[in-house]
Formats: C-alpha cells, structure tokens, sequence
C-alpha cells in the first residue's frame, strides 16, 4: 500500500488532506501535479525508508520542471544519502540543488557539515594539514549560509569566532 494511503498519525492525515485539497483547487499542469503528489510524500524519510523516499524523489525529479523546486528536491536527495552515510554522493545533490537555487542556505550548511566531518575524520587518522583544508571549507561554505540567514547556524558562527576562522 503506497505510504500516502497509510498516514498513522494526525499530523501526515491533515498534510495529506490539505494538500490533496490544494492540489484539486491551485491551477497546475498535470505533470506538476503529480510531482508534488510524489515530493509531498515526505514520510518515508521521516521513518527511515531511505529507499522509497529516493524513488519519490526521483519521480518527482523526473516530473518538475520549475528550477526552484527541483532545488528543494535535490536537497532531499543529499539529506537521504547525508543519513546513508553517503557524504560524497550528497555533496553532488546539494551542489546541484545549489546550482538552481544558489540561496539554498540548508544546503550550504550541510555541505559545511560534511566538510567539518572531513577534517575531523582527518585528525583522527593523525592527518592535521588535510584536517585543516577540510575546516577551511567548510567555513566557506558556513560563511555563505550564515550571510543568507543571519540568524540561523549560531553552532557554526561559534565554531568559525573560536578558530579564528570568521570573517577571513
């Protein structure tokens, strides 16, 4: 039974009815219509099926045509490799996603995210110059996140005062 027919709780069954509501009464081609239906069928990420969420989204993909959205789409691509493990094939997602929707600052941050793992993975393995080109990146990408919204990534501003590293 595909997830959109056995939403368990009250919050996914008034998503789910709002948004069929809106998807009847918003003028759509039909193609944009049902990539919605595929890209609003968010809860099998939100539990872990990891795989059926990719398969929506790259529906979804397959069906949006609008930059923009597909950004967001892209996103969550990264966001499912990113829980996968997968950091180097979610680096390629959010740089696409990127590439449409350069202020994108969640996809920015998780690209710093990923970056800041790297450098820490390189300390660990005793490997302190590539540690530190790893940092540098990822304050980079910190930095362009935080001048999108100022008021957001506090951790990461206070990472980038505490190593010298805001504002270079």
């Amino acid at each position: 039974m595909p997830r959109s027919q056995r939403n368990d709780n009250f919050i996914d069954k008034t998503f789910t009815i709002v948004a069929d509501i809106l998807l009847r009464i918003i003028p759509m081609a039909p193609g944009e219509k049902e990539a919605f239906t595929y890209y609003r069928d968010m809860s099998a990420q939100s539990e872990g099926e990891y795989a059926e969420a990719l398969q929506n989204y790259y529906e979804a993909m397959r069906l949006e045509t609008d930059p923009y959205d597909r950004s967001y789409i892209l996103y969550n691509i990264g966001l499912v490799h990113t829980s996968n493990g997968e950091h180097t094939k979610a680096l390629e997602y959010y740089f696409q996603a990127l590439e449409r929707n350069p202020s994108l600052p969640q996809a920015l941050n998780n690209t710093a995210l990923i970056c800041h793992y790297g450098g820490e993975q390189a300390i660990q393995q005793g490997d302190p110059e590539t540690a530190e080109a790893w940092f540098d990146q990822a304050a980079e990408y910190w930095e362009q996140a935080i001048a999108l919204a100022p008021g957001n990534y506090i951790e990461a501003q206070n990472w980038l005062k505490i190593t010298g590293r805001f504002g270079e």
